[in-house]
């Protein structure tokens, strides 16, 4: 059978908008390295597919065909896709759990199979399994709740009750210092768990509170390696590179048929330490040993 050239024309172009019709959209919140690595990761795990990367500030102007799957990285990214009529799902990542949630009480979006979220900061049962590892005589884990922070105090609860431990919570309102909380945790505490909450821990506040600490004799776990090397004992967190490998996962699975499901916290990790601090405190301890330990323990038996 003769093919007339008109008719091959039109079967070409309507394969070639098949197959764009597959891509993808990341949309990153900001120009930085961090969102750079997130982005490139989730790429590499679609090789297959067609992304298409754009800026926040690109996004007003883009007419290209319309995605299957959306990516958002950063909460910004996520709070404007959230504002759209979007025909796809979309699935935020590179964000705190509690800016996902603010996002959703804002725009009146539910988190479900068409907009969910991979969480960049750890399950309170991670942070606490690196704490009996490291420090295995700690029984009071002592916190700073903040507005964003306290959203997750009923699971860090729960967890602490799991391994016997107990959370001695001081709230922080808006218009008190920092150092008020502060002084009353340290007092009653073994540790002090650092939680993502910008109005307590900020470049504002974070040497005094570190300083404080120290001086305390009090280690903190924190929740950026960046933290550690300013003075906390450790750190367990993603980096951007795993948080953009989980979620080109996600994504792939999307594209396959499968709902994106419930936001999820991330599955990879990394463990920081700060020997110095370490030996200030008497202690011997080994990020990469820690970081193995602590995958064997979620792997299991």
């Amino acid at each position: 059978m003769r093919v007339s050239p008109l008719s091959l024309f039109v079967l070409l172009a309507a394969l070639a908008m098949g197959a764009r019709a597959n891509e993808v959209l990341v949309v990153s919140s900001e120009r930085s390295p961090a969102y750079q690595e997130a982005a490139d990761a989730v790429v590499a795990e679609l090789a297959r597919r067609e992304v298409v990367q754009l800026q926040l500030t690109e996004l007003p102007a883009y007419s290209g065909p319309g995605p299957r799957l959306y990516v958002a990285l950063g909460t910004e990214a996520c709070s404007q896709l959230a504002r759209r009529a979007l025909t796809a799902p979309a699935l935020c990542t590179l964000l705190p759990r509690a800016s996902f949630e603010r996002v959703l009480r804002e725009t009146g979006r539910r988190a479900g199979a068409s907009f969910s979220a991979l969480y960049l900061n750890q399950p309170p049962g991670r942070q606490l399994d690196l704490i009996r590892l490291a420090l295995p005589q700690v029984r009071r884990v002592g916190v700073l709740w903040g507005p964003d922070s306290v959203l997750g105090e009923a699971a860090l609860e729960a967890a602490a009750q799991a391994r016997g431990l107990r959370v001695v919570g001081v709230p922080v309102r808006p218009d008190e210092p920092v150092y008020t909380g502060l002084r009353k945790i340290l007092d009653e505490s073994d540790v002090l768990l650092a939680l993502a909450d910008p109005q307590i821990y900020n470049s504002n506040s974070i040497q005094n509170i570190l300083l404080t600490s120290i001086r305390a004799q009090i280690p903190m776990l924190a929740f950026s390696p960046a933290y550690v090397r300013a003075g906390a004992l450790m750190a367990v967190y993603s980096t951007p590179r795993q948080i953009g490998q989980q979620a080109g996962a996600l994504a792939r699975g999307a594209l396959q048929g499968q709902p994106l499901g419930p936001p999820q916290f991330p599955l990879q990790f990394d463990v920081s330490v700060n020997e110095h601090v370490a030996r200030s405190l008497g202690l011997r301890l080994d990020a990469a040993t820690l970081a193995e330990r602590l995958r064997r323990l979620e792997r299991g038996p």
